[in-house]
């Protein structure tokens, strides 16, 4: 499961760590979001007049040697492009050693590092052992650093308002920034009807020990910042770093920006920006058919209608020693089509050994949803242990229907009984 370092500053500043494990993850990821690479992150701050280093993005098939000896600058930064955070500490699977972020001296080692990069497999914490192609690399000018800072617009799901963070530990990530200094991040809500002021940002900027000699450009920087994520409908926008060169100007070295799923419509020039290569086939098929799917890290899949009833389930399988495989909310509006496929996607996981499906009828009957769990069942001919809990609208006549069908389904009385059923079957 990937988890950027933008879910860890929600996770802090919303203060849901009295969550259980799984749903902390769950809840962290569970919203519409799109990711985007660095160098589209860069483009769009050099759209709203953020600076950035000068660079190119290759990928195989470029013409790699050619670009980069044609370049005028030979201090040269080569960034592989995955999602993930971390690619600095990550390691190559073919033979080419650690960080998927390396400065080089001269056009000739930049050239050798890319075509090594370029269809490499980087593994870092977040992409687990099986890691991430790289598909493309960022080769940009390598950039004289003087001091190093953190700043990110996100919005804060607590206050349902965007905030303000800042540190004066940029160039690590942020969870390590809040791990062991603290007092180097400070946070500032932003009102919606007023928007981000000039005096915050001074106020933030000398809290952080800025010179007010940098503080205009500061200002400056971070009100396009905020023009970006307002008028791109973002969820963060995050500059990492923002470095001050020797010479005293500003250059965002390094970018990600979150998008509001929902807002997608308003933003078709953002929504081609997705990268299908960097997201998992099962969570991009869900999306196809109306489903929200989170691949976890466990063996026991799960189908539930409804977020919170999802988190229950989850922590109920954890509770009795099992571990959830997925999140997977059908939406209180599913049909049988919809269930169907959901039920074929959990399939798609090869680690999965048990299904748990555990549905409150409202909006959703129970017997559509039976009916499309007996049709999946026949249409996939599913061997695996499959334990269903259903209450709520027409729920005597779903059982009935999963009673009749002369499938080997378990039902189960209540969430507790079902979560204890699927764990010892799963074994």
């Amino acid at each position: 499961m990937h988890v950027s370092s933008a879910t860890t500053i929600v996770a802090q500043i919303v203060e849901i760590s009295c969550i259980p494990n799984v749903a902390i993850h769950t809840a962290l990821r569970y919203r519409n979001s799109m990711n985007i690479h660095e160098y589209q992150a860069q483009n769009l701050f050099e759209e709203f007049e953020i600076p950035i280093p000068r660079g190119i993005v290759l990928r195989a098939g470029d013409e790699i040697s050619y670009s980069i000896m044609t370049l005028d600058f030979c201090k040269i930064c080569v960034k592989a492009q995955i999602y993930s955070g971390g690619r600095g500490r990550g390691r190559f699977r073919r033979d080419f050693g650690h960080g998927g972020v390396k400065i080089v001296n001269s056009r000739e080692e930049a050239v050798a590092v890319a075509k090594n990069m370029i269809s490499n497999v980087l593994i870092t914490e977040q992409t687990g052992e099986m890691g991430c192609v790289v598909n493309a690399v960022y080769v940009t000018e390598a950039i004289e650093v003087e001091n190093e800072y953190y700043a990110a617009i996100f919005l804060d799901r607590k206050l349902r308002r965007p905030a303000l963070m800042i540190s004066s530990g940029g160039g690590m990530e942020i969870e390590a920034v809040a791990e062991n200094f603290p007092e180097k991040l400070h946070r500032m809500v932003i009102d919606p009807l007023f928007g981000l002021r000039s005096y915050q940002i001074r106020d933030i900027a000398y809290r952080i020990g800025l010179p007010k000699d940098l503080s205009n450009e500061m200002v400056r920087i971070l009100l396009s910042l905020y023009g970006l994520f307002t008028h791109k409908d973002c969820l963060l926008a995050e500059i990492n770093p923002l470095a001050l060169t020797k010479d005293g100007r500003f250059i965002a070295l390094d970018g990600k920006i979150t998008f509001d799923d929902n807002a997608l419509f308003r933003h078709p020039e953002i929504a081609e920006l997705r990268d299908p290569d960097e997201e998992d086939p099962r969570e991009a098929e869900a999306v196809n058919y109306g489903l929200s799917y989170i691949t976890l890290d466990g063996n026991i899949a799960c189908l539930v209608n409804g977020a919170g009833l999802a988190m229950a389930t989850m922590d109920s399988i954890k509770h009795h020693g099992g571990s959830p495989a997925n999140f997977l909310d059908i939406g209180g509006g599913a049909n049988g089509k919809q269930i169907a496929r959901a039920l074929e996607i959990i399939l798609m996981d090869s680690r999965v050994r048990g299904i748990l499906v555990n549905i409150f009828g409202g909006i959703v009957k129970c017997d559509v949803v039976a009916g499309g769990i007996v049709n999946a069942v026949r249409t996939t001919k599913l061997s695996l242990p499959l334990v269903v809990r259903l209450e709520g609208t027409n729920v005597e006549i779903g059982k009935q229907l999963l009673n009749e069908s002369g499938l080997e389904i378990t039902l189960a009385t209540d969430l507790d009984d079902a979560a204890r059923r699927i764990v010892a079957l799963a074994k």
